[in-house]
């Protein structure tokens, strides 16, 4: 059996580069986002997707900042290496002194993750039939879980249209788009808003090398996570309830360069529950 090549032989003076060391550093690059500045709502929790997506980004090169409705945000950017900045992203002046806070301190937006609006032991979920249901609360779930990401993204989007690149991923949910949860309409509603934002947005930017998709998880574990969810959780087709790391892997390809010529599209991640008959 011959022995497989090196990557580089030496001819004399000359190094010469075999073609499977240079495939793999231009796949490298590829996966790099180095150089470009990202934006990921909702990272606040410390076992949460949120932070999860952005320490995977900064472990690509982004310079990555992070906002969330507490100081605590504060603790994540300081993890991470990355940005923080406390912002109540249901109201319009604060989504646009954030655009603009972040154009003078860090520079221009490249990828938008749109983790904010997720249930949190400090902002859980509505839980209660529809014919229990106030319109404040149907508008509270409404404003956390849709207002945030038309706003946020609509801040943003534009310049990245202008830039000729850019990434945005919206974090749904697969109550609302995969299946229905009793209890849970107004939280369901609004992420299958998320999704007909996502596609719409998609088709606007689509010749501006911008793309634009969603991430539906599934049953998630962390630390907002109800001892009635994880038992759910067992019962999943795969056996377990999936892990923040798990979501933010998808999220995190989908802001690739790699990623390029998938726009308009929700990835399910729920351990197969959605297609189990």
């Amino acid at each position: 059996m011959q022995p497989s090549e090196p990557s580089q032989t030496r001819q004399g003076a000359e190094v010469v580069v075999h073609p499977a060391a240079v495939d793999a550093a231009e796949e490298h690059e590829v996966d790099s986002l180095e150089g470009k500045v990202a934006l990921v709502t909702g990272a606040g929790s410390p076992d949460g997707i949120g932070v999860s997506v952005a320490r995977r980004l900064r472990a690509v090169g982004a310079e990555v900042i992070v906002v969330s409705t507490t100081k605590r945000i504060h603790e994540r950017a300081q993890e991470i290496g990355g940005t923080g900045f406390v912002v109540d992203l249901t109201e319009d002046a604060e989504v646009a002194g954030l655009a603009d806070a972040i154009s003078d301190q860090v520079g221009e937006v490249d990828v938008l993750v749109n983790n904010a609006g997720l249930a949190s032991k400090t902002g859980p979920a509505v839980l209660r039939p529809v014919a229990q249901l106030s319109y404040a609360e149907w508008q509270n779930e409404v404003d956390r879980n849709l207002a945030t990401t038309f706003l946020v993204s609509r801040a943003f989007v534009q310049g990245m249209a202008e830039r000729g690149w850019g990434r945005v991923v919206n974090v749904a949910a697969t109550a609302g788009v995969v299946n229905g949860v009793p209890a849970e309409a107004a939280y369901a509603a609004a992420k299958a808003g998320v999704t007909g934002l996502t596609r719409a947005l998609s088709m606007e930017l689509v010749a501006d090398g911008v793309t634009v998709n969603a991430v539906a998880p599934g049953l998630i574990r962390t630390g907002s996570s109800t001892v009635p969810e994880l038992q759910r959780g067992l019962d999943m087709p795969i056996g377990r309830p999936g892990t923040p790391d798990e979501a933010a892997s998808a999220i995190a390809y989908l802001c690739s360069p790699s990623a390029g010529y998938i726009t308009g599209q929700v990835l399910v991640v729920d351990g197969g529950a959605g297609v189990r008959a």
